[in-house]
């Protein structure tokens, strides 16, 4: 396993900075923004698909500081109700699959979308119940007339591009938001999709995070290290769907926290010693959200909190206390 980061955390820097810092903490791989939600600071296809200079020159700042390129990240809603917007996130995901394919990276990281309640529609419509039944109808067009088919097509062409893990995000907003939903688009669309794991988005869903990672066995293509931490006596009265913004701490029924900092030293080795068993074996990509900690404290905690975790050297192949000793 790689203890890597998601580079949009320091997007204010040029990308040697951010990468020297980067380095000083003993990470290993990136995850890098190109375009979406994360932005492009740091990674512009359009740019370095058309400037081979401009390419050699970015790589080699990579290369400098011994970093490997773990995922390109796309979050976005190309399946959104706005035509244009829809676009602009499409466009956006085709030139991460193309810079991807020249490079020699084989993973994207986005959202899977939201679509409109039904053709017509402006905005995005989350479902979270099935009644009254107008939900149900809403999740039969989502599903079957938006989600599926731009997924199958998006698929297939990312692997006709040799991308061949498109890592959904699991988000509440998104029609793909655990495990089960998940797996039913991969079952419809096929095993070019699987899941980024980002715990903090289950926790507080209620979702058992070892349970979910034996339920996505093969099907987990990037791994994000961020912790959620539930306010019990908020929660007991407001429940965990939270529309309170972030920065509202003492009020949130949960907020995010760096690794540790929701949960502990051995919650965080069950996970990664449940994804070593059930296939995973790749980066751990931190993802700083913490609204009670600087950047760098909670990288830097973040960091340092997983390093005593990480199992560097592969599975042994041989086991010597199995055999008989005469």
């Amino acid at each position: 396993m790689k203890l890597g980061v998601f580079t949009n955390l320091y997007r204010n820097l040029p990308l040697d900075e951010a990468l020297a810092l980067y380095e000083s903490l003993g990470i290993e791989a990136v995850e890098l923004g190109a375009g979406g939600n994360p932005g492009n600071h740091h990674c512009n296809p359009e740019v370095l698909l058309a400037d081979e200079g401009a390419l050699a020159e970015w790589l080699e700042t990579i290369k400098k500081h011994n970093m490997t390129i773990a995922a390109l990240s796309v979050h976005g809603n190309p399946v959104h109700p706005d035509p244009e917007i829809a676009a602009r996130d499409h466009r956006d995901f085709v030139n991460a699959v193309l810079l991807a394919e020249k490079i020699g990276v084989d993973t994207i990281v986005t959202f899977s979308g939201c679509p409109g309640g039904a053709p017509g529609d402006k905005t995005t419509n989350w479902v979270t119940c099935t009644w009254p039944t107008m939900y149900s109808d809403i999740l039969e067009y989502q599903w079957n007339d938006v989600l599926i088919p731009y997924w199958r097509e998006a698929a297939a062409f990312a692997k006709a591009h040799g991308v061949n893990k498109i890592a959904l995000e699991m988000h509440p907003g998104f029609t793909v938001y655990n495990p089960t939903t998940l797996l039913r688009l991969r079952e419809a669309v096929g095993d070019v999709i699987g899941a980024n794991l980002d715990p903090s988005h289950l926790i507080w869903q209620g979702v058992d995070i070892v349970a979910a990672i034996r339920a996505l066995r093969g099907a987990i293509y990037h791994f994000h290290a961020k912790d959620t931490k539930i306010d019990r006596y908020n929660c007991a009265v407001g429940g965990v769907l939270d529309t309170k913004r972030y920065g509202n701490v003492a009020e949130r029924s949960w907020i995010f926290r760096s690794v540790g900092f929701g949960h502990g030293m051995e919650f965080w080795r069950e996970i990664i010693s449940e994804l070593r068993t059930n296939g995973y074996d790749g980066v751990l990509s931190i993802e700083h959200e913490d609204a009670l900690m600087s950047k760098y404290e909670g990288l830097s905690y973040a960091a340092t909190f997983l390093r005593q975790s990480l199992m560097k050297e592969p599975s042994p192949t041989e086991f010597a206390w199995e055999k008989s000793f005469k």
